[in-house]
């Protein structure tokens, strides 16, 4: 997760409260365990077009009773974790999600809540203020005809907004999640105004990954020009925001190239702050997949994160979760640890690998077969990157076959 609001607003900080506005998100010295985003339910309400977990309104068998839940719960504490985001599926189908919620915070957990907003009612929201989340994200994927369109529910936007709309006249921190894909860049402007016009916390950029349903809806991914461009118009409006004094964040997810574009667009329009950036850029360290971030579905299994369900780690039911974190016998787990990751590619060449950390993986092994290939999501050009087209070529020469066979399988 890139954090970009937190970055530009440390610009206007004293020094000392930057430094501490900014931590390192590396392997070597982890005091913490990891952010866990806990997928409780995998029901959902919707059939959305890029879920990566492939919900369906039905029941799921193998899911965690609440005392297994309670029981993990009593492990993560142990073992330090700081977060727990509770998600789905749609985490409010579950019957016992307030009594989880709860019990979280009693424990001393920062505890968010990701829905898609459209159980959010009259007759839930104070419940939802009793639990006392630190934050619910709601996901939004354009304007009304194109988020129905995504959610495949007509009426889908405005029951999303009216949760929205509860939550924030309520003092809950509420935000936008928003996933960027082909079919709805063009609505990024008016999402961006519709946080202005309903006075809205936070703003969440995904970029569309490939896994789930994602995954099989990859052709929609955006080209690397228009990723670029939405990056512009959210880097100028967080920048606008600390000009003006607002204090909304803005983040970014699952492209930690976000972090390299940051620093090229600050040489470009904040020249005096560009050696800042950077050295605030290289002490985050990029993708923390496997180390910071981590995942538990719906019956238990781990994974290094949200992105990767087809790729499990452990189970909760039979191993605890400090201990399957921990174990590096697992070769994608092992890799993900290292200081110094052993990509293959342009990443291995790039210039900035210091602050992207290699970006996604769950791409780059989606399309070639490959954890170590170059992620093909990343939108930066060889000479933004300090890599000649020759080198680029040679590099990419043992896995590109890989990848176009696994192209034309997969389409």
């Amino acid at each position: 997760m890139f954090r970009l609001s937190q970055y530009l607003h440390s610009l206007k900080q004293p020094q000392a409260d930057r430094r501490k506005a900014t931590g390192a998100s590396t392997a070597a010295g982890q005091t913490t365990g990891p952010v866990v985003i806990w997928n409780l339910v995998r029901r959902c309400n919707l059939t959305c077009k890029h879920c990566y977990a492939t919900s369906a309104d039905k029941d799921f068998p193998g899911e965690l009773s609440t005392g297994q839940v309670y029981h993990v719960m009593d492990d993560l504490k142990q073992f330090h974790v700081p977060v727990l985001i509770l998600s789905g599926g749609e985490p409010l189908m579950r019957p016992d999600i307030f009594e989880i919620s709860h019990h979280a915070r009693d424990m001393g957990f920062y505890v968010g809540l990701s829905t898609n907003g459209t159980l959010i009612d009259e007759s839930n929201i104070q419940d939802i203020v009793d639990v006392g989340y630190n934050y619910v994200g709601i996901s939004i994927d354009g304007t009304r005809e194109t988020h129905d369109k995504f959610r495949r529910k007509q009426g889908a936007y405005d029951e999303a907004l009216n949760g929205i709309r509860l939550c924030r006249d309520a003092g809950i921190k509420v935000g936008l999640r928003f996933t960027l894909t082909q079919d709805n860049r063009q609505d990024l402007p008016a999402l961006l105004q519709l946080m202005d016009d309903e006075n809205i916390d936070k703003f969440y950029l995904s970029h569309l990954n490939y896994a789930g349903r994602g995954n099989k809806n990859r052709g929609d991914d955006l080209h690397h020009k228009m990723t670029r461009e939405a990056m512009d118009l959210l880097f100028e409006t967080c920048w606008n925001d600390v000009l003006a004094g607002k204090k909304r964040e803005f983040v970014t997810g699952n492209n930690d190239a976000d972090g390299v574009y940051l620093l090229l667009w600050a040489r470009r329009h904040l020249p005096q702050y560009a050696g800042q950036i950077e050295s605030l850029l290289n002490n985050w360290g990029g993708n923390a997949s496997g180390v910071n971030i981590s995942n538990i579905d719906n019956v238990g299994n781990v994974h290094p994160d949200t992105m990767w369900w087809d790729y499990t780690i452990g189970n909760v039911k039979q191993k605890a979760f400090s201990e399957i974190w921990m174990d590096t016998s697992d070769p994608l787990m092992a890799g993900l640890k290292q200081k110094q990751r052993p990509l293959e590619g342009r990443c291995a060449v790039c210039s900035y690998l210091k602050i992207c950390g290699g970006n996604s993986r769950t791409r780059a092994w989606q399309l070639s077969g490959n954890f170590w290939a170059e992620d093909p999501g990343c939108y930066l050009e060889n000479s933004e990157i300090g890599v000649d087209d020759d080198q680029d070529r040679l590099q990419l020469a043992p896995w590109s076959r890989k990848t176009a066979k696994a192209v034309s399988i997969q389409t």
